[in-house]
């Protein structure tokens, strides 16, 4: 039997409905599998691999596209570019801080990256978005010195450097997946990602 490059699905009649173990089969020969096998063990097995193979794969395919545990609705904390203001030397970035939550959170340091309209990186700062209090709406200013509005293209919150929450006494906590609980957005033409 004579195969094109693409045994399964070349050809006409009975050469475009291979099955999957006849492809098996083509594949286990080429790489020498079914030496040492008889004829009926080796399509056994080449059946056999080719149901793995199909298996492995759809799972792979499964999990590389099965969405990510998100944060509930009630941690979000949203994060809006909301204006870029030109300054005699640099820009001002205005901020909107929405936590509709029940934590407050004491420490929210950004590591953020800007990059110029032509794609290339900037400049990278760390952005102190504390404190964040518990279902409150804040807007916090940040003055980029040395930087014109016109030259950032976007802003990506490239990690969470410092994420703890204020705990009853006033103790800090460590907050895991504060990345996740950003929702972003922007009112500007500056895309701001994560």
């Amino acid at each position: 039997m004579r195969y094109s490059q693409n045994p399964v699905t070349s050809g006409r009649g009975r050469d475009a409905r291979r099955t999957a173990s006849d492809f098996a089969r083509v594949l286990a020969g080429r790489r020498g599998l079914s030496s040492g096998l008889s004829r009926r063990n080796g399509t056994a097995a080449c059946i056999a691999a080719a149901v793995l193979a199909a298996g492995s794969s759809t799972t792979l395919a499964q999990s590389a596209h099965a969405p990510t545990a998100a944060a509930p609705q009630g941690d979000v904390i949203g994060v809006e570019l909301n204006k870029l203001e030109p300054l005699t030397n640099g820009c001002r970035a205005y901020i909107v801080i929405d936590n509709g939550g029940e934590r407050t959170y004491s420490a929210l340091k950004l590591d953020l990256v800007l990059f110029q309209t032509d794609g290339v990186i900037g400049r990278r700062v760390a952005l102190d978005l504390s404190p964040v209090r518990a279902q409150k709406r804040s807007v916090k200013l940040f003055d980029l010195d040395g930087l014109k509005c016109d030259d950032i293209g976007s802003l990506l919150i490239n990690d969470v450097m410092d994420c703890k929450t204020s705990g009853a006494g006033g103790a800090s906590t460590d907050e895991p997946r504060c990345l996740e609980r950003l929702k972003l957005a922007t009112r500007t033409k500056v895309e701001l990602s994560k």
